[in-house]
């Protein structure tokens, strides 16, 4: 039987957000039901806010959440109710080209829930990343749940559901930081200091942190940065290149999203370094006038990381694990908690650079 629930809702491009009723259908073949105890209040939910993503209104927010499953279709076998899941934007289909190239993190054809939520009214919701989990409970494609340790708080595992997964991995699993190694990270907000936090866990020796807000420098450093560049006080690429012996850095992961720092990223590479795009440009801006010479004369590697490439089937898991054992500070991200009515002041919070990350709990 469809149930009524309490969800957040942008009815209109940069109006602020509501608090509204939800019906959520009983869940189909392969789907499920889950009962959202923390979701993390992420800039892509502002994004889907502000018209930046699509115009498909109106929205359910938020995806970054952890629960508990409450039912299941028919066909869903790798679940059943009572299990703690964080859910995930990547559902692999397992049939696409890459999935048959074994290389399921860039499935090309990740899957949702089939039927829709819906307002009172009966209007159906666009839910946020295929998830819309600013609710109490939301249905979602099996497949998007995947399974953790319990012992871990809902409020930090639901973390590695997006910003938190897409800096480290992009570190990581796209950028392939190694032991011994330097990385350099452009923007420090939440993306910015997980990829710090990665490379520190996979034992790169210099970390860079580059932000222009010192309260942003300071939580970088408390996630691992060994050196801090304030682009108001020096030059970026200069002082880049002055922690890493005049060479540059084996890796430098962009987490802005602009052409100005992504500039900066290609020239504080060390020769065959990599460039790692992962902060979210929007559609107007455009890779900035670098002479060709400059692509074939300094080599390397220049990529962009959707979700970390993580595959959350295999990483989700293990970095709740390497929490647990007290390897992995999730913890540290959560700078603010709120009820499902703060979302819209959360919102302001993130445009005043006030917090890492703000969680709704449940």
């Amino acid at each position: 039987m469809a149930q009524q629930v309490r969800g957040v809702v942008a009815r209109a491009k940069g109006d602020p957000v509501t608090v509204e009723t939800i019906t959520v259908p009983d869940p189909g073949p392969g789907e499920a039901v889950v009962k959202i105890q923390a979701c993390g209040v992420c800039h892509t939910d502002l994004a889907y806010r502000d018209g930046g993503i699509n115009d498909e209104f109106p929205f359910l927010l938020g995806h970054e959440a952890a629960g508990i499953v409450e039912s299941i279709g028919d066909g869903v076998t790798d679940l059943e109710p009572g299990d703690y899941v964080v859910l995930n934007w990547r559902a692999v289909c397992g049939v696409c080209r890459a999935c048959k190239k074994g290389k399921p993190q860039y499935c090309f054809d990740t899957h949702n829930a089939t039927q829709p939520m819906t307002l009172s009214d009966g209007t159906a919701l666009s839910p946020a990343l295929g998830i819309g989990a600013f609710i109490e409970k939301t249905l979602v494609a099996a497949g998007q749940c995947t399974k953790v340790d319990p012992e871990a708080p809902a409020k930090v595992a639901g973390l590695l559901g997006c910003g938190v997964m897409a800096g480290l991995g992009a570190a990581v699993n796209t950028g392939g930081i190694g032991r011994g190694e330097s990385i350099a990270v452009i923007g420090c907000g939440g993306v910015g200091d997980a990829a710090i936090a990665g490379a520190k866990l996979a034992g790169a020796t210099t970390i860079i942190a580059v932000d222009t807000d010192p309260r942003k420098l300071k939580w970088a450093q408390d996630f691992g940065a060994t050196h801090v560049v304030n682009p108001k006080e020096e030059d970026t690429v200069e002082a880049i290149r002055g922690y890493t012996d005049g060479n540059g850095a084996d890796v430098v992961v962009e987490a802005v999203g602009r052409p100005e720092t992504y500039e900066q990223a290609f020239y504080a590479r060390d020769l065959a370094g990599t460039l790692v795009l992962v902060g979210v440009p929007t559609p107007d801006l455009k890779v900035p006038e670098i002479p060709l010479i400059d692509f074939f004369g300094r080599g390397g590697a220049l990529k962009s990381s959707w979700y970390g490439d993580c595959l959350p089937s295999r990483d989700f898991p293990m970095y709740v694990d390497l929490y647990l054992q007290g390897r992995f500070p999730l913890d540290k991200f959560v700078t603010d908690e709120v009820s499902l009515d703060g979302v819209e002041q959360s919102f302001d919070k993130m445009h005043k650079g006030e917090v890492l990350r703000s969680v709704v709990i449940f």
